[in-house]
């Protein structure tokens, strides 16, 4: 495994495990299941919160793509260097997401929107 393929995957643990354990922290064990498997229209999200998951979804399916098209070609320098310029990207908006996660409705949304990514990863 390379340097950027590490730091990409370290990154993307990071953000999974700030996101988990904000979560487990606000809902426990026993309803981590029923996040998995819930809706995301089912939580009420803040304007400032609906604006940042517009911008991340949006983050989100550009990455999912160049995630998928890795796992097809890992060697493929472009895409590569757009994988690094997302995770980049995405280390300018983490203060906020963190904030963000303290909100159990925000967090239960962010997880139910990530979920699909993370099979990818």
């Amino acid at each position: 495994m390379d340097g950027y393929e590490s730091n990409r995957r370290d990154f993307l643990k990071k953000l999974g495990l700030i996101a988990g354990a904000t979560v487990l922290s606000t809902t426990g064990m026993a309803q981590v299941e029923e996040l998995i498997t819930d809706k995301k229209e089912k939580y009420k999200l803040t304007p400032e919160q609906t604006k940042f998951m517009k911008m991340y979804e949006k983050w989100l399916d550009e990455f999912h793509g160049m995630a998928k098209f890795q796992k097809k070609d890992p060697d493929h320098l472009d895409n590569n260097k757009k994988l690094v310029a997302l995770s980049e990207e995405a280390k300018t908006w983490q203060k906020e997401l963190i904030e963000h996660m303290k909100d159990e409705n925000f967090a239960r949304y962010f997880m139910i929107a990530t979920e699909r990514v993370t099979t990818v990863i």
